[in-house]
């Protein structure tokens, strides 16, 4: 293996660079350019409409072109923030970083006729300051709030098992934090420094649960250019997280079972047995013993799952007090240096409403309102009281709020203050949990500008278009929407 002087870390450390060429030819270049490092180069856009899943223990840096930024096929913004990831932005001229996309400090450019020398340099200094901050994050864990006896008795149970390297099932409704729960057990555990790999089952597409779950060796399949570890390796030495483990597909399910007996892998392309160890916690939202029943779900990996059982009651059961102080503790997040105090009709209305979605759907309404309460920098009562409205009219209609606001009366207010007189329908397939997100800001923005497009783009820092398309693709633009000139503009 080759040094570079630049950084220590290529000698120590393996680098996953995604890169996005669009029409310029920098993913050969950058092979070459990073041959005989431990540098793994992902071509992202090469048939992808997503990455692949990234290795959360290992640092990654993007390389983009910006010939890619007006493709419609190109979907990396959203991933690439979520993720966390650094940009390297490869443009034939110079261009000023653009805080449109990334903050300033996570924004770099490289000329299209960069030389190896440049592009690692930036590379490895890059990828040392984003796993830098990986580490700062994972040693500061979000404490739980816990107010409800409930809540306080499931936290006490799940640290006296957190020791214990028995396999654990999770169950509660979607959204109650089962991840969370999941998060606590490893963090009070003996292995705590080692890695948390979070895996939501329902979400691996089909086909690719060898390559996702076992990894490959390099040139295993096309675009296979070097080795990726799988979960199970990922999760070596520390705790896998299976979420909904109930839509895991019974021929995958055997394999699953064959990994805790065996605690050996095998790379999709390789045939060395590579050892495993890490504790299984498993969380689901269904009724795996009726699963079973039904010959849905595998007896003997029900057994092997739910050694020890912790249930996570919903939201409505901790009670009001615990709603307020979730909505409390998310918003101080949400809105750092904050020092204004939430008024008392905000917290009564939060603590008297009820969250179909539980903590999720509450973090959604902190993420609404505290949009609102950043832009206008007052806790704006007439467009807060909107978002309450709103949330009887999205998944789970019928069970938002408890006054049975969201109704008629909703749409009179809605008229009132000028907004789309058509609600939001609601999304005709479940969408993923970053589809969720994203819409979720998309509604927050429209609500915060009185669905006001062009001052919602503004504010989102994308195109008119570009927000059209989104509103289309989250199904929250159908019929007419009034603009902020008082025009009406058709779909």
């Amino acid at each position: 293996m080759s040094t570079d002087p630049s950084n220590e870390l290529a000698i120590h450390e393996e680098i996953d660079l995604y890169v996005w060429e669009g029409t310029s030819d920098i993913a050969s270049r950058a092979e070459r350019c990073l041959s005989g490092y431990d540098v793994s180069v992902i071509r992202a856009d090469a048939g992808l409409t997503f990455p692949p899943p990234r290795e959360a223990a290992r640092p990654a840096v993007a390389l983009v072109s910006v010939t890619v930024m007006n493709d419609a096929r190109f979907s990396g913004y959203d991933w690439l923030a979520t993720q966390g990831i650094p940009a390297i932005w490869v443009a034939s001229e110079e261009r000023n970083r653009d805080p449109r996309y990334y903050p300033p400090a996570y924004s770099y450019t490289l000329p299209l006729s960069f030389t190896g020398a440049a592009l690692r340099a930036l590379l490895f200094r890059l990828a040392g300051i984003a796993h830098a901050a990986e580490r700062a994050a994972a040693r500061a864990p979000r404490p739980l709030v816990a107010v409800s006896e409930s809540m306080r008795a499931l936290l006490a149970e799940a640290q006296t098992f957190a020791d214990c390297r028995a396999s654990v099932l999770i169950h509660g409704e979607t959204g109650v934090g089962k991840e969370r729960v999941a998060r606590l057990l490893h963090d009070h555990a003996a292995w705590s420094a080692g890695p948390f790999v979070a895996v939501n089952c329902g979400a691996i597409p089909e086909g690719l649960f060898e390559a996702h779950f076992f990894g490959h060796a390099k040139g295993a399949f096309t675009g296979a250019v070097g080795a990726h570890k799988g979960y199970f390796e990922q999760a070596n030495g520390g705790t896998l997280f299976l979420d909904e483990i109930g839509d895991l597909p019974l021929y995958q399910q055997v394999k699953l079972l064959r990994v805790l007996e065996q605690n050996t892998v095998t790379r999709l392309g390789s045939t060395a047995e590579v050892n495993v160890d890490f504790r299984l916690v498993a969380a689901t939202n269904k009724n795996l013993q009726g699963l079973v029943a039904q010959d849905a779900f595998r007896a003997d990996l029900y057994y092997r799952l739910a050694v020890i059982e912790l249930y996570v009651p919903n939201l409505e059961a901790r009670g009001p007090a615990e709603k307020a102080a979730i909505f409390k503790a998310l918003l101080e997040r949400y809105l750092p240096g904050d020092t204004v105090e939430v008024p008392d009709w905000l917290v009564d209305r939060v603590a008297r409403t009820r969250y179909p979605g539980n903590v999720r759907e509450l973090s959604n309404l902190v993420e609404r309102v505290g949009i609102i309460r950043r832009q206008f920098r007052v806790w704006d009562r007439e467009r807060i009281e909107r978002v309450f409205e709103r949330l009887g009219q999205g998944p789970g209609a019928g069970h938002g709020v408890g006054d049975g606001a969201g109704s008629a009366a909703g749409s009179i207010a809605r008229r009132e203050a000028g907004v789309d007189q058509q609600a939001p329908v609601a999304p005709r397939a479940p969408f993923t949990p970053a589809e969720q997100a994203e819409r979720a800001r998309v509604v927050a923005a429209l609500e915060a500008n009185g669905w006001r497009r062009q001052d919602t783009a503004n504010m989102l820092g994308i195109s008119r278009k570009v927000l059209w398309e989104k509103m289309r693709k989250f199904q929250l633009a159908e019929g007419q929407g009034e603009l902020a000139d008082g025009a009406v503009e058709a779909p």
